[in-house]
């Protein structure tokens, strides 16, 4: 059997699909939802803190000469 992957657009859809499980048409596979990541936590570690300055420094350097223009 395929087993795919379904993104819920309605909360009604969750329903359906228990209704579908209950007459043994599919079989639900129930995975813990993935915990949103801050990107500060997913990054952290990536560039060496050299890089990391010079990379904050060009930032700040464009927000400058985008709020001159």
């Amino acid at each position: 059997m395929d087993t795919i992957m379904i993104e819920l657009m309605q909360p009604k859809a969750l329903q359906l699909l228990h209704d579908l499980e209950a007459l043994h048409i599919i079989k639900l596979h129930h995975t813990k939802s993935d915990k949103k990541v801050r990107l500060s936590e997913k990054y952290r570690g990536i560039l060496s803190k050299k890089d990391g300055k010079d990379l904050n420094g060009h930032i700040n350097q464009m927000r400058n000469e985008w709020n001159n223009s």
